[in-house]
């Protein structure tokens, strides 16, 4: 076999070897706009603060505190979730990291009180 004829065999060989090696790159996921990001960060506290709410309600039911405490540690969560919105209010309906911050400090303060 003529040289000429090899190297063309031995790059159409290396060529396709090369083919099934290259695996092509799947195209990157779009990143979250930071609305984006504010917006999950209020409802990621939202969903905190409804867990909160009904582990009260379930530890009235089952005798663990009356139910005036459990109005009180209720208005407590009350008066966060309203803080939380009235945050998201100032940055067009989300929560910033540091503000969440703050907020988890003081759902951490409530859980302890509830008795997590």
């Amino acid at each position: 076999m003529p040289r000429p004829i090899r190297a063309f065999a031995a790059c159409a060989l290396l060529s396709s070897l090369a083919a099934c090696v290259v695996a092509p790159q799947p195209e990157p996921a779009p990143r979250p706009s930071p609305q984006h990001i504010a917006d999950k960060r209020l409802h990621q506290v939202d969903g905190r603060i409804e867990n909160l709410s009904r582990r009260i309600d379930n530890r009235v039911n089952q005798g663990y505190y009356p139910p005036p405490q459990g109005e009180a540690l209720h208005h407590r969560l009350d008066v966060i979730r309203r803080e939380a919105h009235e945050m998201a209010g100032q940055h067009g309906g989300g929560l910033s990291a540091d503000e969440q911050r703050v907020l988890n400090q003081e759902l951490d303060g409530a859980a302890h009180a509830i008795g997590e």
